[in-house]
Parts: C-alpha cells; sequence; structure tokens
C-alpha cells in the first residue's frame, strides 16, 4: 500500500504545522530579547546562554513536542475510532516524514488502521518502528500488534507476538481470544479463555462477549452455559453487550426460552438485543413470537436499524408475507435505508418467494452499480423457485458478463435448473474457478448427476470435496439409493464410519431407503433399522418413513406396519407407502382401510395416494371400488389424472376381463398411451386370448419400444397358447431380424446374507445334484397331494412329458427347492423373480407352503405373493 497525503488530513496537517511555526517564533522572540541584555561577546555569550537561555529553549521545545504528539495522537485516534482508517495511516505517514514525535499511543492506533484494513504489509512496517523506537515491550502496543495480525489472518504472528509480551492483561488476552474466534479457531480460542483465568487474569465483560461468541459458532451450549455462571457469579449479566451475546449463543442452540429468559431480565436493552431475539425466534421457526416481539419493541420506542429491517423482512419471507412485506419496504424508503443493498436483498427473496418477480426484478434494477454476487444469486434463485429457468440462466450470463464472480451460493443455486442448463458446462466453470472442493458446490454437482443415473461421475466429484460434511455424504448415499444401487450406497456409510462422521437422520433415510431395492441383502435394511435406534434416529420422521417403505418392498408388510403403528407423527409418505405396500402385498382391503383412515382425519392426499388405491383394488379384483376410487380423486380432490393412474385404470379393467371399457378408457385420454398401457392391454389379450386386440396392442407397443423384447414374446406366447404355431415362428424370426434379445427369466433367494440366482434347468449351483433330488422328492409328494401340471403354460411346440420337465425346472422351484436344503425347517423363504410367476408355478407353490409347512414369499415382476398353508395372498388373482 502506498501511503500518500489526502485533502481530508490537511487540518490535521496544518494545525499541526501551526503549533510548530508558533513555537519556533516565540523561541526567537525570546532569545533575541534575552541577547540584548547581556554581553556580546561570544565568550560571554556561550557562558550566559549555557545554564539560562538554552536551557529555556530546550524546555520550550519540549513543550512544542509534547503539543505535536498531543495533537497527532488526538487526530489518529478520532479517525481510527471513526473508522476513517486511510486518513490515518496518511497522517502518520506525513507526520513521521516530517520527523515529528510519536510514542505507544501513536503506534497503537496505526496498527489499529492496519487491522481494520487487513493490510498486513503495511502493519509489518509499523512493527518495525516500534521495535526501532523501543515501544515494542509496551503493553498497549504488544496488544495492538497481536489484534492487527489477528485481523489480517496471522494467528502464528499474532501468537508469537503475544508469548514475547514481557507483560499482558485482560485485553491482550482478549485480543488473543477474540483474534482465534474470527479466524475460525474456537478450540483455541476456548482453550486461551481457561488458561488466561489459571494464570491470574480476570476476564472483564469483553472477554466474556468474546468467548461467548465463539462458543456460539461451534454450538458448544454446554460449555456457554458454564460460561454463563461465571458471568452471573462476577455481575456482569447486567451488561448489555453481554446479555447480548448470552442471547446470541442460546439462540443459535435452538434454547429460545433461555434466549427469552436473559432478555427479559435485561436491566438495559438496546437495539442489539431487541434484532438479537427478534432473530432467534425466526431462525428457530418461531414466526408469531418474533412479530409479537417485533410489535412490542415498536412501543418501547426503540429505533429501527438496518438489521431489524433485515430480520423482520425475513421473517416475512420465511411466511410469505407480501402484504407486511410492503409495508416494510415502504418504512424502508421512509427511514433512509434504501440505500442499503442488504435490506434491498431481503426484499428482493420475499418478492421471490411470494411469486412477485416483476416487483423483485424492479428492485434489483435500482441497485444497478451496486449489484453484487447476493442480489444476483437471490434474483436467480428466484426465477428458478417460479418455474423460469430460462431466466434464471440469462441472469447467470448476465452477470458474468458484468464482471460478477459466482459465489459457491451461485453455483449451488444454478445448478438445478438442469437439464435447461448444460451440467458439463456449468461443471467446467465450477472447476476453473476452482469450487469443486467446495462442500457445498459438490454435493449440488454430485446430486444434479445422480438425477441423471450418472453416479460414477458423482462419485468422482463426491471424492474432490475436501471438507465432506455431513449432507455431502448424505447426497452421495441418496443418489446411490435413488439408482437402486445398495452396494454403492452401503460402501458410503461404512466410509463414513470409518472417518468417523457421526450420521443423522437424513443419512439413515437414504441408506435405508437404498435398502429398499430388490437387489439388496434382507437383513442389510434390518442392520441399518438397528443402527438407527442405537443412535436415537428411529423415532425421526424421514427414517421411520424409510422403514415402513423399505419393509413393505423388502416382503415385510407386518414389521412395515409395526413402524408405521409406533410412528409418532406421520407425513404424506408414511400414509402412501402403507396403502401400496398393502396393494402390492395383495392386501386390497387393508389398503383400503388405511385409505379411509386418511378420509376420516382430513388428511392431505394426492397423486401418489390414489395409485396407491386404484392398485390395490386391482390385485383385489375390486373393478367397482376402483372405478369409484378415480372419479372421486378426479372430482373431489381435483387432482388431474396422469399416465400413471390411467395405467392403473386399464389393468384394473384387463384383469377383470373388461377389455372394451379399457379400450374405451384408452381412446379418451387426453394423450397418447404410453407403452406400459399397451404392454398391460397385450398381457391381458394373453390371459383372455383375445388375438385381435392383442395383435393391436403389440404393433403399438413396438412402435413406441422397437428393442423391448417384451412385446414379442407376449405376443409369440399369446399364438403359442392358441396353437398357431407358424405365427408364433413369424415373431420369433422378427425378433431375430432386429437382433432383439428374450430377457432371461431369473429368480433369486437370500441364504445367510448371500445371494444365490437360478435360470431354469440351471446346473451350475456347487448344490444342483441335491436341488434336483429335492425337486423329484416334491415332484412325487405334489402329485399325492393331488398336483397336475398345467402345461399350457409350455410354450413350445414340445410333447407333454417334455413340457412337464420343463415346468418343474423353472427358476422359481429351484430356488425354492435350495431354500428348502439350506434353510432349517420352519424358517421362512423369500425369492424374488424378474418376470410374471407362470399360473402352474403359482399352484406348486401353494402346495409346497402347505407339505413343507414354510412361509414362502414370492416377489415377482408384479406384486409380492404369500404362500402358507395352501393359500396365496392374492386369491388366485393375479
Amino acid at each position: 500500500m502506498v501511503l500518500a497525503p489526502i485533502g481530508e488530513v490537511s487540518l490535521a496537517k496544518t494545525k499541526i504545522c501551526r503549533a510548530l511555526k508558533q513555537s519556533r517564533s516565540s523561541f526567537h522572540s525570546k532569545l533575541f530579547n534575552r541577547s540584548q541584555a547581556i554581553s556580546l561577546k561570544y565568550e560571554t555569550l556561550c557562558v550566559g546562554l549555557e545554564p539560562t537561555v538554552f536551557s529555556e529553549a530546550h524546555n520550550l521545545f519540549d513543550e512544542t513536542s509534547h503539543r505535536i504528539l498531543s495533537d497527532s495522537n488526538h487526530f489518529l485516534f478520532e479517525y481510527t475510532r471513526n473508522d476513517l482508517n486511510l486518513k490515518a495511516l496518511n497522517l502518520f505517514a506525513h507526520t513521521h516524514c516530517l520527523g515529528f514525535p510519536i510514542d505507544g499511543s501513536s503506534l497503537s492506533c496505526v496498527l489499529k488502521a492496519c487491522g481494520h484494513l487487513s493490510d498486513q504489509t503495511v502493519g509489518r512496517q509499523v512493527h518495525c518502528r516500534c521495535i526501532k523506537s523501543g515501544f515494542i515491550e509496551d503493553v498497549s502496543v504488544g496488544t495492538s500488534l497481536v489484534d492487527m495480525y489477528m485481523k489480517t489472518e496471522n494467528h502464528v504472528d499474532g501468537k508469537r507476538i503475544f508469548n514475547d509480551m514481557p507483560e499482558k492483561n485482560v485485553v491482550s488476552w482478549t485480543s488473543l481470544l477474540s483474534g482465534y474466534s474470527r479466524n475460525g479457531l474456537v478450540d483455541q480460542a476456548i482453550e486461551i479463555f481457561f488458561q488466561m483465568q489459571a494464570e491470574g487474569i480476570r476476564p472483564n465483560p469483553f472477554t466474556f462477549a468474546t468467548v461467548l461468541g465463539a462458543l456460539a459458532v461451534d454450538g458448544a451450549i454446554d460449555k456457554g452455559m458454564q460460561v454463563h455462571s461465571m458471568i452471573i457469579k462476577k455481575g456482569f449479566e447486567a451488561t448489555t453487550f453481554v446479555s447480548n451475546s448470552l442471547i446470541n449463543i442460546y439462540s443459535k442452540s435452538g434454547m429460545v426460552g433461555d434466549a427469552r429468559v436473559v432478555f427479559d431480565n435485561m436491566e438495559s436493552r438496546d437495539a442489539v438485543s431487541w434484532n438479537g431475539i427478534i432473530a432467534g425466534f425466526v431462525s428457530n421457526g418461531f414466526h408469531f413470537a418474533a412479530l409479537e416481539l417485533f410489535y412490542q419493541m415498536r412501543l418501547a420506542g426503540v429505533k429501527l436499524t438496518q438489521m431489524i429491517f433485515a430480520t423482520i423482512t425475513k421473517l416475512c419471507s420465511n411466511l410469505k408475507e407480501l402484504g407486511f412485506a410492503r409495508q416494510l419496504h415502504s418504512r424502508v424508503l421512509k427511514n433512509g435505508f434504501v440505500s442499503d443493498p442488504n435490506i434491498k436483498t431481503a426484499l428482493m427473496v420475499v418478492y421471490n418467494k411470494c411469486n412477485q418477480m416483476d416487483d423483485a426484478l424492479r428492485l434489483f434494477h435500482t441497485m444497478h452499480g451496486v449489484w453484487n454476487v447476493v442480489s444476483w444469486t437471490a434474483m436467480i434463485s428466484g426465477y428458478l423457485q417460479n418455474g423460469g429457468a430460462e431466466q434464471a440462466i440469462n441472469l447467470f450470463c448476465q452477470m458474468r458478463r458484468e464482471g460478477v464472480r459466482p459465489n459457491h451460493f451461485t453455483y449451488s443455486t444454478i445448478l438445478t435448473a438442469h437439464p435447461t442448463a448444460s451440467l458439463f458446462q456449468i461443471h467446467a466453470q465450477v472447476i476453473k474457478t476452482n469450487y469443486e472442493t467446495s462442500s457445498s458446490v459438490g454435493t449440488a454437482l454430485l446430486d444434479a448427476y445422480t438425477k441423471i443415473g450418472n453416479t460414477s461421475e458423482a462419485a468422482k466429484v463426491f471424492h474432490f470435496i475436501e471438507e465432506k460434511d455431513i449432507v455431502a455424504w448424505s447426497a452421495m448415499l441418496g443418489g446411490y439409493a435413488q439408482n437402486e444401487d445398495t452396494e454403492g450406497a452401503v460402501g458410503v456409510f461404512l466410509q463414513l464410519a470409518k472417518e468417523g462422521v457421526e450420521p443423522n437422520e437424513f443419512t439413515f433415510s437414504s441408506v435405508i431407503n437404498a435398502c429398499a431395492s430388490p437387489t439388496a441383502a434382507v437383513e442389510q435394511g434390518k442392520q441399518f433399522h438397528a443402527s438407527s435406534i442405537k443412535l436415537g434416529y428411529s423415532h425421526a420422521l424421514c427414517v421411520s418413513s424409510a422403514l415402513v417403505t423399505m419393509y413393505a418392498k423388502r416382503g415385510n408388510i407386518e414389521s412395515a406396519n409395526e413402524v408405521f403403528k409406533r410412528q409418532h407423527e406421520r407425513d404424506l409418505v408414511s400414509w402412501n407407502s402403507m396403502i401400496s405396500g398393502y396393494a402390492q402385498h395383495g392386501y386390497g382391503k387393508k389398503a383400503l382401510k388405511v385409505f379411509e383412515e386418511m378420509q376420516m382425519k382430513n388428511l392431505e392426499m394426492d397423486d401418489i395416494t390414489f395409485i396407491g388405491v386404484i392398485t390395490a383394488c386391482t390385485h383385489a379384483g375390486l373393478v367397482d371400488e376402483g372405478q369409484r376410487y378415480f372419479n372421486v380423486m378426479i372430482k373431489d380432490f381435483c387432482i388431474n389424472p396422469t399416465m400413471e393412474h390411467y395405467s392403473c385404470m386399464v389393468d384394473l379393467y384387463s384383469r377383470g376381463g373388461m377389455l372394451e371399457k379399457a379400450m374405451d378408457l384408452i381412446n379418451r385420454m387426453p394423450f397418447p398411451a404410453g407403452a406400459t398401457i399397451w404392454r398391460t392391454i397385450l398381457a391381458a389379450c394373453r390371459v383372455h386370448l383375445n388375438l385381435d386386440l392383442g395383435k393391436l396392442a403389440a404393433e403399438k407397443l413396438i412402435s413406441l419400444q422397437p428393442q423391448d423384447s417384451a412385446a414379442y414374446v407376449l405376443l409369440s406366447n399369446m399364438y403359442a397358447a392358441a396353437g398357431n404355431w407358424q405365427e408364433r415362428a413369424k415373431v420369433r424370426k422378427l425378433m431375430d431380424e432386429r437382433k432383439v434379445k428374450k430377457e432371461a427369466g431369473y429368480s433369486w433367494i437370500e441364504v445367510k446374507n448371500k445371494t444365490y440366482s437360478f435360470m431354469a434347468g440351471d446346473c451350475s449351483h456347487p448344490f444342483s445334484g441335491r436341488i434336483y433330488l429335492k425337486l423329484e422328492e416334491l415332484s412325487i409328494r405334489l402329485k399325492d397331494a393331488g398336483y397336475l401340471p398345467d402345461t399350457n403354460y409350455v410354450l413350445h411346440d414340445v410333447e407333454d412329458e417334455h413340457k412337464e420337465a420343463i415346468l418343474s425346472q423353472h427358476s422359481e422351484r429351484l430356488a425354492i427347492a435350495f431354500g428348502l436344503i439350506a434353510t432349517p425347517s420352519g424358517t421362512p423363504i423369500q425369492i424374488v423373480k424378474n418376470l410374471r410367476v407362470c399360473g402352474d408355478c403359482h399352484t406348486v407353490i401353494k402346495l409346497i407352503s402347505m407339505i413343507e409347512e414354510r412361509e414362502i414369499t414370492v416377489r415377482d415382476s408384479n406384486r409380492f405373493h404369500h404362500f402358507k398353508g395352501g393359500l396365496c395372498s392374492c386369491g388366485d388373482y393375479w
């Protein structure tokens, strides 16, 4: 920094120079008068002046120097007190160049100015002057040096200066403590607080206020309460700024009741006190209590400050109180705070949240010339919140053109504009500006990648985040869960635990959701449930809702119901999960009972709720009820049917054999039928042998998804069931020509935390010999129980004996046979199949459940089947 005299300092310099000039005139006058009264001889002059005139001249210079030093220090003090730090530095440079004297006060003032300006270069020059002038051991100079280095983020030199000080007072200790706190070294600040007391230094009110601020940042409320006790013991609770610090720490720790007690007991309150308690209530969600306090503040006649306006405007934003916000806007104009960028930005956020983007934009344009990254980000966020992705992207580009650098909030916000904005281009900018290591930006990036299913790129982004907070960990877990990558999610959770990061409720929610995947090990979800109980998160709403979903999707509807019943509070996810769970497990009436309970409690319902309800009616064969609930959704709840709702209704009619009704609904739909609907019609035509409609549905499905094997397979199976082997051959030939491969049927079973997979006729398993021996044994016992193979489910033109052999080796039967020989007698068996279970296998599994006295759960591509005692939960309707 180059120091040069400036115009505003001229008054100080003029006054100091005038004092020096007057002193010189006075000295010359006195010297001339005295010389007339004595001999003019040189020797006499020298002798005569030695004890008298020269002594008086020396005293006169002393008086002058003292007056110059006093005036200089006075101006330095006033400049630094009024934050005119550049003027203070220029005055010091000028007086130093003129050779005017300095003392410890001069150096302390100029060091304070360097600290405020964060100018360590000039600060080090002044440090050298302190050493040369011999003031380095002065306690006030040493304290100012500590403060300067701490404010310029050089805590190492700050501590070194402190250690070298021969004398330290409470101000010195407080400066060091404050410096550590300011630089985010909260642990060191707290250590210094206790060390100073151990060395016999009594903290003053400023010390207490400083340490409370450090504890508030660290969230160390236990230590904060200890400090509060010390404050009461030493009688500082009546000091206003100390009480303000207590309000701050209690508010930031969520203890607004304690903050209110401190506030109510204050003898004297200032604007900071009122703003602190109101801001505490706002940040903790007590919005109406905050409004009441604001009203009391107005009655108390407290002057409204910029901070109060910013806080109350934030309150309006949280409550979406547009009318009150407009009143505040008017008051801001009246009080002359309209130029405050923080208040303007806060008002913009209110208008954004209240969908008043035109007002927000007008306010934004009034800030032209003083736009900063915060105001730009607020406008970009506002457009994204209100569906204006293109406007947000245009603003982001304009911001770059204006030379305003985006910060981590800006990047985190604009990343939500994907896919309107190019994720890869934004990622490139993030790397270029070195924000990829930022936790918030990295989390937003990996979230964007997981939403497009690119978990490998998300994992790379996660790896580059330097300081991963729990939000980043949870986001990575959630990304794997969204893409049903259980192994990836569990791996991240184990890594989190290994690095000593304590999971929170959202972490557990994500990993439990990942365990709901069909490929997840059955016991994994239970283990994470146990961990959540151990750490006290099992009753958190997001965790309990995830548990309901996980247990329902993993075939344990009873455990899902137990968690559901124990929930202290339930959200829509819980209710929907329970309805969908019962529906998928074939308990249609139980699903409808849950729905009726929702109706009785006048709870909110959404489109997912009705998908679950109609699905429940579909699987239970309740056609009339399903049709009624579909109409209720449209008329009573004003929910417009989506493609998924129409798919459910088509499925409802198709399973009931009402193909004409299904087609009538398709023709009345407001949009073209999708692949799911035509696949449903084709599957129903296969069951009901409607060749003409089946052929139409197959053509529609193939036109939409030419590489999907389902259409070809269902059509060929339909021809085979009708005995039309020639047409079946044509379909198979078409598949070969188009290189469409049929999806192979697989069944999985988990035994002792290991998953085994089987294909039809599979002989690759190490226990293959024992498995087929078990199947032969079962075949004999099944025939004794009256079983007759239904060879209609073998869609190959072969002899009946061969058909029976094919049936007996279906993948689900192999998996069940392995489960019977690999688990103790009476142990429930659960298998998963990627295709729909055939009718003959369904009959066989019912009989096996009776013969072996086992509960068998089969999850096929459509639903769960619970077999017990020769019966299935589906009631043979699926």
